[in-house]
């Protein structure tokens, strides 16, 4: 081999292991219909859930069920691109983006208000604080308990505004979506009790 292609593969050899050590995990849990296979998986996600219930009173299942709705738990998910004739991309459906899909300015508030400007969406611990910080303000505004999953979801899903005027009951998808997501909480917490990760 001469002596440029041994330059060429060992620098390219280091670009991969140091973008292999900057990346994050944010693959998705391989049972993302067993809570205990969840937490088990990945030990952080509870942690951070169970310190958003501390500070927020948001029950673990709610956000779990929330966040699998979301993204599935892929921490970098994003909205499909928009192609235009089929083939041109014209950007993202929305600026939703991390565990909880929290849209750009919607973060920014949270940010402001919250967590500060090093706060990601992509870090489990922020989108959970989010996720309890936004349900809190959502039982202020709107009165739905930060139990009640299916109407939390609902506002979650619409904003507060929207779910307010009832924009959602024009949505038949997204009240079956709804009635699911409160079924997987429901199942989420029957299992966490089950595997003594919840009293």
């Amino acid at each position: 081999m001469s002596r440029l292609l041994r330059t060429i593969f060992i620098l390219a050899s280091l670009a991969g292991l140091l973008s292999a050590c900057g990346s994050k995990d944010f693959r998705a849990p391989r049972n993302l219909d067993d809570a205990c296979s969840i937490v088990r998986e990945y030990p952080k996600y509870l942690a951070a859930m169970q310190e958003t219930e501390r500070d927020w009173q948001v029950p673990v299942p709610v956000q779990m069920a929330i966040i699998y709705q979301e993204s599935k738990f892929i921490g970098n998910n994003r909205t499909p691109l928009k192609y235009v004739l089929g083939v041109i991309p014209m950007g993202r459906q929305s600026s939703a983006y991390g565990y909880a899909q929290a849209l750009d300015g919607t973060w920014e508030e949270y940010q402001k208000e919250r967590g500060g400007r090093i706060a990601k969406r992509d870090n489990i611990r922020h989108a959970t604080d989010f996720m309890g910080w936004y349900m809190a303000q959502t039982e202020a505004e709107t009165g739905i308990a930060r139990g009640d999953v299916r109407n939390q979801y609902l506002a979650y899903h619409e904003g507060r505004a929207g779910y307010l005027r009832g924009t959602h009951n024009s949505k038949s998808w997204l009240l079956r979506i709804s009635d699911e997501v409160a079924e997987r909480a429901v199942m989420y917490d029957q299992q966490l009790r089950a595997c003594g990760k919840r009293g």
